[in-house]
C-alpha cells in the first residue's frame, strides 16, 4: 500500500462519515490501473468497518473494488481460491457482524460475478444472509431497508439474487441447504407483515429445488487452470492441434473430435426425471411441513404450486 493511500485511510478513519468526495479521492489513489493490491484491499475493508456512516458512492466503490480483487485478480479468473475466500470471511467477521449496507451486498455480488467459489464460502454466505434477513436492521444498497422479524421487499430481492447467483450453493437450481434456509425464515416470520414478494419467492424457490432441471455444472478451478494454460500456451498453437488431428483423414479426424465429447443426454427424459418429486424428496418436504405442527398459507401455496406443475 502506498504512503498516500495510508495517509488518506488514516484521515478518513478520523472522520464520522465517508463522503462522495472522499470516495473519489480514494478511487483515484488506489485504482488508477484498475487493480487492487492486497494492502489496498485491506485498507478499503478496514476503512469500511471503522467508519460508521458512508455515502452511497462509498458503498458502490467498496463492493466494486473488493469484488474485483476477490473474483478477478487471480488465475483462472472468476474462480475464487481458498486463500481469497478465507481472507474475505476473516475480514467480514473481524467486527463481529455483517454490515447490511456494504458487506452483505459484497457477498451477493461475489456469488453473482464468480464462476465458482469454495464450498466454505457458499456455506458462509448462506448463513450470513439468513442471519441478516432475520435480525438485521437498517438500509440496503438499493434504497430499501432491513427489518428484523419480517421480510421486506429489499430482503426478498437479496435472497433471490443469492439463490440464483452463478456460484451459489445450487447454481442453476435451489439446493437442499438453500430450501431448508427458506423454511427456517418462513417459520421465524409467520404472522409478520411481510412483503407480498416473499410468498412468491418461497413457493418458486422450494418448487425449483424439488422439480427444476439444470444442465449447468461449473468445471473445477483446477480444470479451469488447465484449460487456461492450454489456451495461453505458446509451444503449440490451437490451429496446429486441429491440423494434426484432421491431416490423415478429415472424416476420421471429426469422428475423433466428437469422441472426446460427452454423448448427448436424452434431455426430455432428464427434465421429466427432475420434474418428478421422488419418494426421498417427498419425505423431506413432509418433514419440513410437519416440523411446526401446522399448515400455514405459504405451505398450502407451495403444495398447490407443486400439484399444478405436475398436472
Amino acid at each position: 500500500m502506498t504512503a498516500p493511500t495510508f495517509d488518506l485511510d488514516a484521515r478518513l478513519k478520523s472522520d464520522a462519515a465517508i463522503t462522495a468526495e472522499d470516495t473519489l479521492a480514494m478511487r483515484r489513489l488506489v485504482w488508477p490501473d484498475g487493480k487492487i493490491d492486497p494492502g489496498e484491499a485491506d485498507a478499503i475493508f478496514d476503512l469500511n468497518s471503522a467508519v460508521g456512516g458512508s455515502s452511497r458512492e462509498w458503498v458502490d466503490f467498496f463492493v466494486e473494488a473488493i469484488s474485483v480483487y476477490v473474483v478477478h485478480q487471480q488465475a483462472p479468473e472468476g474462480y475464487v481460491d481458498d486463500a481469497k475466500a478465507d481472507w474475505l470471511m476473516a475480514k467480514i467477521d473481524s467486527d463481529g457482524r455483517v454490515d447490511s449496507l456494504g458487506e452483505l451486498e459484497l457477498l451477493v455480488k461475489i456469488l453473482e460475478d464468480a464462476t465458482n467459489v469454495p464450498e466454505s464460502l457458499k456455506a458462509y454466505a448462506l448463513k450470513q444472509i439468513e442471519t441478516v434477513v432475520l435480525t438485521g436492521t437498517g438500509p440496503t444498497r438499493d434504497g430499501g431497508s432491513l427489518d428484523a422479524g419480517s421480510i421486506t421487499a429489499s430482503e426478498v430481492k437479496l435472497l433471490r439474487r443469492m439463490l440464483f447467483a452463478q456460484s451459489s450453493d445450487g447454481p442453476g437450481t435451489v439446493s437442499r441447504a438453500e430450501a431448508e434456509m427458506l423454511f427456517r425464515i418462513k417459520d421465524a416470520t409467520l404472522g409478520a407483515t411481510n412483503a407480498p414478494e416473499w410468498k412468491t419467492l418461497f413457493v418458486q424457490a422450494v418448487g425449483n429445488h424439488l422439480m427444476a432441471h439444470s444442465d449447468y455444472h461449473p468445471i473445477t478451478r483446477e480444470r479451469a487452470a488447465e484449460l487456461d494454460a492450454f489456451m495461453n500456451g505458446t509451444h503449440v498453437g490451437i490451429g496446429g492441434f486441429f491440423r494434426r488431428m484432421m491431416a490423415s483423414n478429415p472424416i476420421d479426424g471429426a469422428r475423433n473430435l466428437r469422441a472426446g465429447l460427452a454423448a448427448p443426454a436424452d434431455y426430455d427424459a432428464a427434465v421429466a426425471a427432475d420434474n418428478a418429486v421422488t419418494p426421498v424428496e417427498n419425505a423431506w418436504l413432509n418433514a419440513e411441513i410437519e416440523a411446526d405442527k401446522q399448515h400455514d398459507p405459504l405451505e398450502e401455496a407451495l403444495l398447490a404450486f407443486i400439484a399444478a406443475e405436475r398436472g
